[in-house]
């Protein structure tokens, strides 16, 4: 038997990235590897800053100095890279496909697996994946997807588990049956479990040893759970 009827993901850090080709050449100046695996590395390592000390960060002043230490900017530049980095990045440019990403999503659709988005996000979600070929309600260039839930359009974030019950309606499924995937320990696998989804927490570089909750290295890891 399969362990799931259908699975939601997380947007960004599990669909998409905040965009290597705008980011890689604003920190050159400072020493920074330009190539699209330096920064998708970085990604990661700044979601684990951010889940350190268990608490929600809107601000993100942990995530950007990892981020640019990750992507190799000497000690002695990282405040300014970093701030610099949390100036420029804005929610529009979550918006790189990860190719992995996208091809276990087609993967999952065609074995029939009804597919949601959860994102905290400030409106543009929905479009964002669109555009990029990621993923859309009905037909389009992307995967179909049953909904795509925004939380600045819903008025609700994650962590309140709030915001999955949208996704839960559109899917029609038991919470214990549906998997929901995100980068992040707190927002993502805290709410999700709060929710009574089944949270598989995406950690592709083993940051979180040890951790008590379940982690999967990829998107097609799931295919060995639907």
């Amino acid at each position: 038997m399969p362990r799931f009827d259908a699975v939601v993901f997380d947007a960004g850090g599990v669909l998409v990235l905040p965009d290597p080709t705008v980011l890689a050449p604003l920190l050159a100046p400072y020493g920074a590897d330009v190539s699209v695996a330096a920064h998708t590395r970085a990604h990661y390592a700044g979601m684990r800053a951010l889940d350190v000390d268990g608490q929600v960060h809107d601000d993100w002043d942990a995530y950007n100095p990892a981020y640019v230490r990750s992507t190799g900017v000497p000690e002695a530049d990282v405040a300014e890279a970093a701030f610099l980095l949390g100036r420029t990045r804005s929610p529009w440019l979550w918006r790189y496909p990860i190719a992995e990403a996208v091809a276990a999503l087609w993967a999952l659709h065609d074995r029939g697996v009804p597919l949601a988005v959860v994102s905290n996000a400030s409106g543009q979600i929905e479009a964002t994946l669109g555009r990029f070929g990621v993923c859309q309600v009905g037909e389009g260039s992307g995967v179909p997807v049953r909904v795509v839930v925004d939380s600045h359009v819903v008025e609700v974030a994650k962590p309140d588990p709030r915001i999955f019950g949208f996704a839960l309606d559109a899917l029609g499924f038991a919470p214990e049956r549906v998997a929901y995937v995100g980068d992040s320990v707190i927002n993502d696998v805290a709410g999700a479990a709060a929710a009574g989804l089944v949270p598989l927490h995406l950690d592709p570089y083993d940051d979180h040893p040890g951790a008590l909750h379940e982690r999967i290295g990829s998107l097609f890891d799931l295919l060995a759970l639907v």
